[in-house]
């Protein structure tokens, strides 16, 4: 871009900055908190027809006025509010991906004094938070992108057309890239113009990230971008994992942690998984092994007991089978207990329970 060309461009925006700040100081004196600019023009990555990036940031409801969309010289512009509580918050926090409107934001206007501390305390926060090491913190909050990718590779084979297939994929690839910026503990710095440059020099990304980045992009047909989807599904699912397992200590079993554990396992699904056999119900088997996977599952995550497969054993013409090797995981799980030092609980009478229950 030639110097004369930039330069009308930045004095167009510097009108149009003048322009909110005035109307600001004319009708929203007490409304708006702060005006800052991010995007393009914030990091130098614009070009001719780049649009104007503005956060301002409303403290009363009346500031939405400010809010307008509007063509100029062909260029669109979208003037908008940020509330406080809801994006700035998110961001601080870094459950937001667009962490660098907070933290790279070039500061333009603000009311008052304790407007600005007010935004450099949220700044602060997000950078502190940026600052710790990569851990449980922010592997937990790649989880919630992770799910949002699934749930979009869900519609991709839900679509029956090209169009809504591709939307789909969109929504996977974005979701995705969210959860390596949260397993790296880092932030997308220039937009989705730099997003594959960006994450492709992170530290923890899928060897063949760029492949099957692409290779979503690229994907010329409904199959095809199927599976291109999956395949980057999967390969960020299979590192987060292998980070999980690297950065997160796992807990072990306990005599506190196990309380009651194995009387719940015994109270919630054994007498149906035996109910269920006997009476041959495969959905109500079904649905009872479904709720004691969930529950073993939880307690080998969040106490340390050992992991179980009990929905490998579920088939309907036989399930017997399966009872039995519930009956057999329930041995195993007991086995937890002992390790600890830990007995179940169990009365062969009222008054046995009575006494054991009014003694505590």
């Amino acid at each position: 871009m030639n110097e004369i060309i930039k330069k009308k461009l930045l004095d167009k925006n510097e009108r149009l900055i003048n322009m909110v700040i005035e109307r600001v100081k004319r009708d929203f004196l007490d409304d708006i908190a702060i005006i800052g600019l991010t995007g393009s023009f914030n990091t130098g990555d614009f070009h001719e027809k780049s649009d104007l990036d503005l956060i301002i940031i409303n403290n009363t409801e009346k500031g939405w006025g400010i809010s307008d969309c509007f063509i100029l010289d062909d260029v669109g512009y979208d003037i908008y509010c940020t509330p406080w509580n809801s994006r700035i918050q998110e961001q601080s926090t870094l459950e937001s991906p667009h962490v660098s409107s907070l933290t790279e934001l070039k500061i333009l206007y603000y009311a008052k004094p304790e407007d600005l501390e007010k935004l450099n305390d949220f700044r602060q926060k997000a950078l502190d938070a940026l600052a710790k090491p990569i851990g449980e913190e922010c592997l937990n909050r790649a989880i919630k992108w992770i799910d949002l990718a699934k749930r979009a590779y869900s519609d991709t084979m839900l679509g029956e057309d090209v169009g809504s297939v591709r939307q789909a994929s969109a929504d996977v690839l974005y979701n995705l890239v969210n959860a390596l910026v949260s397993m790296n503990n880092t932030y997308i710095k220039r937009g989705i113009k730099q997003c594959l440059q960006e994450i492709r020099s992170f530290r923890y990304v899928p060897d063949d990230l760029e492949s099957l980045y692409m290779s979503i992009i690229e994907a010329p047909s409904i199959e095809e971008i199927r599976i291109a989807s999956f395949k980057l599904l999967k390969s960020v699912v299979r590192l987060h994992s292998a980070m999980c397992d690297n950065f997160i200590v796992k807990p072990v079993p306990t005599f506190e942690n196990l309380k009651g554990t194995y009387e719940e396992l015994w109270c919630n699904y054994r007498n149906k998984m035996l109910y269920s056999v006997i009476n041959n119900d495969a959905s109500f088997a079904f649905l009872s092994a479904f709720g004691a996977q969930e529950y073993l599952d939880y307690m080998a995550e969040e106490k340390g007991t050992k992991k179980f497969n009990l929905m490998q054993y579920f088939d309907t013409s036989d399930l017997q089978v399966m009872n039995e090797n519930f009956l057999k995981i329930m041995d195993e799980y007991l086995d937890e207990y002992d390790k600890v030092g830990r007995e179940v609980k169990r009365f062969t009478t009222f008054e046995q329970l009575y006494a054991h229950y009014m003694d505590q």
